[in-house]
């Protein structure tokens, strides 16, 4: 399998380590249960090597995992070969990035809390070229157009049929920051406006007067699973990305979002104050 094709089946290996772990089990009890071998199901927990769905189904069945979340993992077994779109670009990605459009291509939700910069998935081509070009990494014109093709490419899932629902929440300094020109910036709001009257978007903005909130520390996004338990916390750290999906962090940033959601303006008034804020650019 090559380095690139191991997205899905990296999260595959987590998804059935976590399920073993919520149930408890070693490695040699699950195997046992299944008719495999400890180290079979050691190597389904990693990102080496092909895997069975049927066995797959069967450790689900094994580990108390519901009907929706088996499901999923089944169908991650069936695919863990299959490259996903961004392949064609891969010598233009991390591995990192890599696996975020392999978790966004499965999400069937996306909360998004953005504080410094608008959204990869809402952005315009020039706000993202604008963005590319202020990265302190130089890059070349060519290189810059590629990358920005990537993440005009990754918004076509807010488009596709069964399209995941995306809730960003945006901090006030998200919509005052020109970035670009002002120009650009206007051109990005109105695209915001657009957007946010698409019935899987739902845009919130955090004003300044509202103070200290529940995620002072930074951006993250909450890429939903079928089920709860398959959701996973992606944080871009600028130097590297974490993904988190322990129950314990998953919980600290689902609850830090709630907060968020109950501190922002509601629809229509933050929708006002995107107009108003590309009447002042």
């Amino acid at each position: 399998m090559s380095a690139r094709a191991t997205t899905r089946r990296r999260q595959l290996g987590a998804t059935m380590r976590k399920l073993r772990a919520r149930r408890g089990m070693t490695l040699e009890e699950a195997g046992r249960l299944v008719g495999v071998s400890k180290a079979t199901v050691s190597r389904y927990e990693t990102q080496a090597g092909p895997v069975k769905w049927l066995v797959v189904d069967a450790l689900c069945r094994e580990y108390g995992a519901n009907d929706a979340e088996r499901r999923a993992v089944v169908a991650l077994a069936k695919d863990a070969k299959q490259q996903g779109w961004w392949n064609s670009f891969a010598d233009s990605i991390p591995e990192s990035m890599n696996l975020l459009l392999t978790l966004e291509d499965e999400a069937v939700r996306e909360d998004h809390f953005s504080c410094v910069y608008v959204p990869g998935l809402l952005q315009t081509r020039r706000y993202t070229t604008a963005l590319q070009q202020a990265n302190e990494m130089r890059r070349s014109p060519e290189e810059i157009e590629r990358l920005v093709g990537i993440r005009m490419k990754r918004q076509e899932i807010l488009t596709r049929p069964n399209a995941p629902h995306l809730w960003a929440i945006l901090d006030e300094s998200v919509i005052r920051r020109v970035v670009g020109s002002p120009e650009i910036m206007r051109e990005q709001l109105g695209q915001l406006l657009t957007t946010s009257e698409s019935p899987n978007v739902t845009l919130q903005v955090l004003p300044f007067a509202r103070g200290a909130h529940a995620a002072a520390l930074g951006s993250f996004v909450i890429l939903g699973g079928a089920e709860a338990s398959l959701d996973v916390v992606y944080v871009d750290l600028h130097v590297g990305s974490l993904f988190m999906e322990k129950d314990e962090e998953l919980e600290r940033y689902r609850l830090a979002f709630e907060y968020l959601r109950a501190q922002a303006l509601d629809i229509d008034a933050s929708s006002s104050m995107i107009k108003r804020a590309r009447e002042e650019v």
